[in-house]
């Protein structure tokens, strides 16, 4: 175990001090939850430096990396579902593309196909994924705005690493 995947391991940790922090009772949930969801972006920052810096690049690393920001983006969204921060209908269609993202990756690695790994798509998608939930988060006015254009980025960011992928797999899927 590398300081790069350990670091991937915390961001699962910080999964349910997310939740605690945003379903607390104190007066400075949003800003305690917000806090512990820049930490885990942070980490994903440093993994990803140290990995590639120190030549720490791994198969178990390059699945478990996506696989920790889908899951935080999950318990986000779910947390803003509960709260009713955002309609059903986004909510679907996060949750839909990121179990889709995470169900074909485990799929495809069991199958023995080489996997992405992350791109500049990958990354601004995530960013603009927390430009909008810090937006939702606090009520901005223009949250509802940017998280479709958010929706919209992830969608054409799924297809760009389909195309990658089938590129990087000699044009096979399966």
């Amino acid at each position: 175990m590398n300081l790069p995947n350990l670091l991937t391991l915390i961001r699962f940790a910080l999964i349910p001090v997310y939740f605690l922090a945003f379903f607390s009772d104190s007066p400075y949930n949003m800003i305690w939850a917000l806090t512990v969801l820049l930490f885990a972006g942070l980490t994903d920052i440093l993994d990803g430096y140290l990995a590639r810096k120190y030549k720490l690049v791994t198969e178990l690393g390059i699945m478990l990396d996506p696989l920790a920001d889908k899951l935080t983006m999950l318990a986000v969204i779910l947390s803003f579902i509960i709260s009713g921060r955002i309609s059903w209908l986004a909510a679907a269609l996060l949750i839909t593309r990121d179990v889709a993202m995470i169900v074909v990756s485990g799929v495809f690695h069991l199958r023995g196909k080489k996997t992405v790994p992350a791109t500049i798509w990958g990354k601004t998608t995530t960013v603009f994924y927390y430009i909008s939930l810090v937006a939702i988060m606090f009520q901005l006015p223009l949250a509802d705005s940017l998280l479709w254009c958010t929706i919209l980025l992830s969608l054409v960011t799924s297809f760009v690493y389909l195309g990658q992928f089938v590129k990087l797999n000699n044009r096979t899927l399966l």
